[in-house]
């Protein structure tokens, strides 16, 4: 496969798993019984220098705009999308007709609303169409191409990006929605976290297998689970068994620096039990996995892609790196 062609899908994918995973953070915060609490969702987003520079005050309308129809903002719901369809215009060859017009749709339906007060007013509408409309091109992928090369490629992106939003979702409620310690074991604590599970698909699933909205078992659910597929670990579980696949490697190897690193990262999740990592610090751990993401994405960059004819947006950055270069 040409290495150009393989950038496009690989970006498509994580455009679009991007667009949905920023509903899904209005959406948290929308539905959380915080009051006025929308700065910290910037910060979470890793775009807070843009929008200081194109807002100044973080008010409810500034946020839900920048993050939703802001075509300056790069990460916004519109310009993901936007950019999901000119990668994939580029490659019409290789995608299938029922996903180029999937993406058709979600692209008008994102500019239609873009042009109504009410989503500003009530955003939780808008943001169940874009994940609705991420799921149908998922499924559309899934039932209409060959499970070949090209596809491996597509499940990377959109795994690596969701491990990475899957943790700053987690991170968003543990450390900055939480920041005093008296607040954890509370009934608005339980609140939270069904609200943070509902936000990720996840409250059928988890009181499932673990009945209970119990704080620590959510977050062990959510980074650590081994079968739901948007933990942090089953998402890279994934992502590296089609790495695998599109080098040909055998478990237990590696043949560039991208399977390294993922294989470094997957073995830290396989060890980790969620008492060490909340003992230890769960924003410190997090924060760490999202560094390593971010060094994974720029390693597969440079092992498979050529230079970017078009400016991609890279993942935030991790907590850390903003405050370093803050």
């Amino acid at each position: 496969m040409l290495s150009r062609v393989a950038d496009s899908i690989y970006w498509t994918s994580r455009y679009v798993e991007r667009a949905e995973n920023v509903a899904r953070f209005i959406d948290v915060n929308y539905n959380l019984p915080l009051g006025d609490q929308w700065a910290p969702l910037i910060y979470t987003t890793g775009d807070h220098e843009l929008f200081n520079e194109r807002y100044g005050a973080p008010t409810r309308e500034n946020v839900l705009r920048f993050l939703s129809f802001d075509e300056e903002n790069p990460n916004s719901i519109i310009s993901c999308v936007a950019k999901a369809r000119e990668n994939a215009r580029q490659i019409r060859e290789v995608i299938s007709s029922v996903v180029w017009e999937q993406l058709n749709r979600f692209h008008f339906m994102v500019r239609s609303d873009a042009g109504v007060s009410s989503t500003i007013e009530q955003p939780h509408e808008f943001c169940e169409r874009v994940r609705l409309a991420s799921h149908l091109l998922v499924g559309a992928a899934d039932s209409t191409t060959s499970h070949d090369e090209a596809w491996h490629f597509s499940r990377l992106g959109r795994l690596t990006e969701r491990a990475d939003k899957t943790s700053r979702i987690v991170d968003a409620q543990y450390y900055i929605l939480l920041p005093h310690p008296g607040d954890v074991g509370t009934a608005l604590d339980v609140v939270r976290w069904s609200a943070l599970l509902k936000s990720t698909s996840a409250l059928e699933m988890y009181r499932r297998q673990h009945g209970k909205i119990v704080p620590e078992r959510v977050a062990d659910f959510l980074i650590l689970d081994r079968h739901f597929s948007r933990s942090m670990h089953f998402c890279l579980m994934k992502a590296q068994d089609s790495l695998r696949i599109i080098t040909g490697s055998r478990v237990g190897t590696f043949r560039n620096a991208s399977e390294q690193r993922m294989g470094r990262l997957c073995a830290t999740l396989d060890y980790a039990s969620i008492r060490d990592i909340i003992r230890d610090g769960l924003h410190e751990f997090i924060d760490g996995y999202q560094a390593q993401l971010n060094l994974l994405g720029e390693a597969i960059h440079d092992d498979f892609f050529t230079s970017h004819r078009n400016p991609r947006t890279p993942a935030p950055k991790s907590s850390s790196q903003m405050q370093s270069t803050g």
